[in-house]
């Protein structure tokens, strides 16, 4: 059962280490294709808030935005392979900055046919982030290790 349980966590992570990995490599000197894509979001998502809740968010300069992204999926999944929380909350703290961003759905009309991927990739994305939490709640469930009671000598 514990080789089936690692290679599902393998299996889990592949997909955030390669996604890091490749985020990695296109870097660059500007922040590569990651950081052209999330800066129009980032604003966007920023005019967004701002409009529903009042709230100004900072300038965030994107390529650190991309820097911090590729070392949450690139630690944390390394992290995750091998059983760590630590790894699984930062999957989750990146799942949970970057899925509002990235695949802003809510900017696009539903009947356009340009919503429907986006709002594909927001489910996909959603059901990492539900499996990440299982992980979390089982993790910390299972009792970290359970006394031996030794067996008491019965006395003359």
């Amino acid at each position: 059962m514990g080789f089936f349980s690692f290679f599902g966590r393998v299996l889990f992570a592949s997909i955030f280490i390669f996604s890091a990995w490749q985020e990695f490599n296109d870097y660059g000197t500007d922040g590569g294709i990651a950081a052209k894509t999330l800066a129009p979001k980032l604003q966007v998502f920023s005019k967004h808030v701002a409009v529903q809740t009042g709230f100004e968010i900072p300038e965030i300069e994107t390529k650190a935005a991309v820097a911090a992204a590729v070392a949450m999926k690139g630690v944390g999944g390394l992290l995750f392979i091998f059983g760590s929380s630590l790894g699984a909350y930062l999957l989750l703290l990146h799942q949970l900055i970057f899925i509002p961003v990235l695949h802003d759905f809510y900017n696009y009309d539903p009947t356009k046919p340009e919503f429907n991927p986006v709002f594909i990739k927001f489910t996909q994305n959603l059901a990492l982030f539900g499996g990440l939490l299982f992980f979390v709640g089982m993790k910390n469930s299972i009792p970290r290790r359970q006394l031996k009671k030794k067996p008491h000598k019965k006395q003359l």
